[in-house]
């Protein structure tokens, strides 16, 4: 066995349960990480769709509760859904170009959304199967490839939360930069001169110092705490019944596709990091949880969910590769969902102090996939290629992101999504290549020589 296969030094061993306190506390920092991008979808499309502010804070909490539920069944596994494996589920980035849109369209608005949502996790189910037979066209150069891939696209996200946000007045304002680096350095520091418990919790420990000097120099703001429920239940069917229109259902069909190439690439990578070998059965059990969240999420008033990326960083961050820790992140959004004070709380978190998190968070994912790169013949020529097109393909849109924009609408959902490009030109060139030039190159080296 070679050495690289021994530098795995997790702080925890895969899968051996916590200590309760531990594992509350890794728990919340799973949901500290992911709840920013689990807010925005039904921020962004509540906004577009005109809602008053009381009906985008039930989106909100809508969205809170489906993505708790869908999360302790991925991590827990119920009947044929759920990949068993640390997993955080939320509202997919991937449909909110085609959502705006269609809330926008006369007789669409919000029930159509939910209608194609609907019908799309339904068509998701249906698929799932046969999606999941493709994990054998994802040897170590693909893996590595889009894993790398998926840590690059995060880490503008992750700078510019560390800059004060998309909506800062002043971005990189000083008191931005040097909260970001409070966090960052904290983590930093932990993890250099202490281990155990305190690795696991290093990013709650350094967002949690964050938070207080955010708090001391003003940068959180609470104003309408007050006036938030203490407590709300969601229901269902809120907006009235779901509409169905066939090109809306279309367009979230084929985002539910992109998701599907989305969460292969990130199952394989926790599959790598957790050192558990993710097999067609796994994939389509996590893939069919992807779907059954999005049919669900119709009736909930919420929209198509999948796999969070950036808590891949996480689990490689802190080393706690139990699912465990998932169960009780995904415990603490049901009860965000229900307790709308709590989840204004979090919601206050300021972005810097995210970004400080995030920028070794994401980089840890980005780090993985080179990691993995090692494992493939990487000195040949052919494969260098690969990685570099491929990689370049899935940093498009991170770039430039009206760079597509003169093409088709339909296709906004794979142009607009680097991780897609990614997974789609790896693939690809990974058949061009490898298997159906696999052939050509045996042919040219000839036969063995005879010893």
């Amino acid at each position: 066995m070679s050495e690289s296969t021994h530098a795995r030094i997790p702080a925890a061993p895969p899968r051996q349960p916590l200590p309760l306190m531990q594992l509350i506390l890794v728990g919340l920092q799973h949901v500290l990480l992911m709840y920013g991008g689990a807010v925005a979808v039904p921020l962004i499309i509540g906004q577009a769709a005109g809602l008053p502010r009381e009906e985008i804070a039930f989106l909100i909490n809508a969205d809170l509760l489906v993505a708790g539920v869908a999360t302790i069944v991925q991590s827990l596994g119920i009947g044929p859904l759920g990949i068993r494996m640390p997993i955080m589920m939320g509202a997919s980035f991937a449909a909110v170009g085609s959502m705006v849109a269609m809330a926008g369209m006369p007789g669409v608005g919000l029930t159509g959304i939910f209608g194609a949502t609907i019908a799309a996790g339904f068509f998701g189910m249906l698929i799932a199967p046969f999606m999941s037979k493709i994990v054998r066209f994802f040897p170590p150069l693909v893996t590595g490839t889009v894993i790398t891939s998926i840590g690059l696209s995060l880490f503008p996200v992750a700078v510019n939360w560390a800059g004060g946000g998309s909506k800062a007045v002043s971005f990189g304002d000083p008191l931005y930069l040097g909260v970001a680096a409070l966090v960052l350095l904290t983590i930093l520091l932990i993890n250099r001169f202490l281990r155990g418990f305190w690795v696991n919790v290093s990013v709650l420990i350094g967002m949690g110092l964050g938070y207080v000097l955010s708090g001391v120099i003003g940068m959180v703001d609470l104003s309408g705490l007050a006036q938030t429920e203490w407590v709300k239940v969601v229901t269902p069917l809120h907006f009235g019944l779901p509409t169905f229109s066939l090109a809306p259902i279309l367009s979230m069909c084929l985002v539910v596709v992109i998701i599907f190439v989305e969460s292969t690439g990130m199952f394989l990578a926790l599959g790598k990091i957790t050192d558990r070998e993710v097999t067609p059965g796994m994939l389509r059990r996590g893939l069919s949880c992807d779907a059954a969240a999005s049919f669900v999420a119709g009736f909930f008033n919420t929209f198509t969910h999948s796999s969070f990326a950036q808590n891949i960083g996480l689990v490689q961050m802190t080393g706690v590769r139990c699912r465990s820790v998932t169960l009780v992140a995904g415990g603490f959004l049901v009860l965000l969902s229900l307790l709308p004070k709590a989840a204004y709380l979090v919601a206050s978190i300021p972005p810097a102090v995210l970004g400080g998190a995030a920028i070794a968070m994401f980089g840890m994912v980005a780090a993985t996939g080179i990691k993995i790169l090692q494992e493939a013949d990487i000195a040949d020529r052919r494969n260098q290629l690969l990685v570099a097109v491929s990689t370049g393909m899935g940093l498009i849109p991170v770039v430039r992101p009206e760079f597509f924009s003169q093409l088709p609408g339909w296709m906004g959902p794979i142009t607009h999504s680097g991780i897609a490009m990614a997974t789609l030109s790896a693939v690809l060139l990974n058949l061009l290549f490898n298997v159906l030039g696999g052939a050509e190159r045996a042919a040219m080296a000839g036969p063995s020589p005879s010893h």
